[in-house]
């Protein structure tokens, strides 16, 4: 046996060299570990402890609260759900019962929806506790938009990042201006939004194609990215009034379909930028391949591009969900009676009703957290199996 093989024995080696020294090959030396996961333990505790003390605060009382801080449950003092029952008992639709009586109404009036063309059922009108309604608008606001958001902003992600555009300058100046004759027409001259709409599409396509061709100057892929992200950096409190005005000409204030619509756009330039990176790192022979075995552009996007980038795809779609659901400003002005989310109520409690408490509003706000949390282990999962699946092995 050589002294470089003899070296690496572990009884051969001083204890210096056993604290400090790695004992194989890609493992770590136990004083390193120790940093390491002590760091980790650390930094966890210093990111999960506010989570932790607004779980706790929800179940103190007013003495529990001023007279502490207290940290630990049946050590420091005695949990209760003052703050629990302050909120649902105090709304008289906020009971078991009720709350499954929504679940019928709900059903009866989704399937008098689907057949009202064939037969007429009367809708019923649901009498339903505050907090339930404004936790099921957030859930479905959030939901609905995140995957309209993540599923079209992917596929342009991955248009610009493999098709190379050289639209005409013209072309979209005289878009722009067609916008804005049919935002008139509808504002001013009373003119159907869908009618205007019709009209300037077919103006658009006429005009384009009639002067098209002698337009000189052209914008880039480049050009595109940085004026989606551009929209992102503009101030949302500059154009929510002409957005509520908008809303309001076509009939669309207090929807679901307008924070649906109002949040995928907004977070649309956030999933263009970061899926163009991951689709841009892709190797494109990948795609040649397929395309030379008789795949379509659909396909590969399907079938071999986003399984490929799922990692970023989990990632993009927890930062997306996270802003949606936190979404309050666009909320304040298109919401006003039933589509209430989450974050208007916490405000509203905090700000306009009395009697409301700080361990109360902890209750609020761990009801609001619940489902982020969850959505963030079951992507995180996914993120995880992503890079194992792209990692080296041998």
């Amino acid at each position: 046996m050589s002294d470089a093989s003899f070296k690496f024995e572990k009884h051969n080696r001083s204890l210096m060299q056993r604290l400090f020294e790695p004992p194989a090959v890609g493992k770590m030396a136990p004083v390193a570990k120790i940093f390491a996961y002590s760091f980790l333990a650390i930094w966890s505790l210093f990111v999960l402890f506010p989570i932790y003390w607004v779980i706790i605060t929800s179940f103190k009382d007013a003495a529990a609260v001023n007279q502490g801080p207290f940290y630990i449950p049946f050590v420091d003092f005695q949990p209760n759900l003052d703050a629990w029952r302050a909120q649902f008992n105090t709304d008289p639709y906020c009971d078991f019962s009720s709350i499954l009586r929504q679940l019928y109404l709900l059903a009866h009036n989704s399937f008098a929806y689907v057949v009202s063309p064939v037969f007429s059922i009367a809708p019923m009108e649901p009498q339903i506790c505050k907090i339930y309604l404004a936790f099921t608008n957030s859930v479905v606001i959030s939901i609905a938009s995140t995957l309209f958001c993540v599923v079209v902003g992917s596929m342009a992600a991955y248009a610009l990042a493999r098709i190379q555009y050289k639209p005409k300058f013209g072309n979209i100046m005289i878009f722009i201006l067609l916008i804005a004759v049919v935002i008139l027409a509808t504002t001013y001259a009373g003119i159907p939004w869908w009618a205007s709409a019709t009209v300037a599409l077919a103006l658009f396509f006429f005009l384009a194609r009639a002067f098209g061709r002698h337009f000189k100057m052209a914008l880039g892929n480049g050009d595109i990215l940085f004026w989606i992200i551009s929209q992102r950096i503009l101030p949302p409190i500059v154009v929510v009034i002409p957005i509520y005005v908008m809303f309001q000409a076509v009939g669309l204030l207090d929807t679901h379909l307008a924070l649906i619509l109002l949040y995928a756009v907004a977070n649309l330039p956030i999933v263009v930028w970061l899926m163009h990176d991951f689709f841009a790192n892709l190797p494109i022979e990948l795609e040649e391949s397929a395309q030379l075995d008789g795949a379509t552009r659909i396909g590969i996007f399907w079938d071999i591009v986003l399984p490929l980038t799922r990692p970023g795809l989990a990632a993009t779609t927890l930062l997306i969900l996270v802003l949606n659901w936190n979404e309050y400003l666009f909320a304040v002005f298109i919401a006003t009676v039933k589509v209430q989310t989450m974050p208007i109520m916490v405000a509203a409690k905090n700000a306009g009703e009395k009697g409301v408490f700080w361990w109360e509003m902890c209750a609020i706000i761990v009801v609001m957290i619940i489902p982020v949390i969850i959505m963030a282990i079951l992507l995180t999962r996914f993120i995880s199996r992503g890079v194992l699946l792209g990692a080296v092995k041998g």
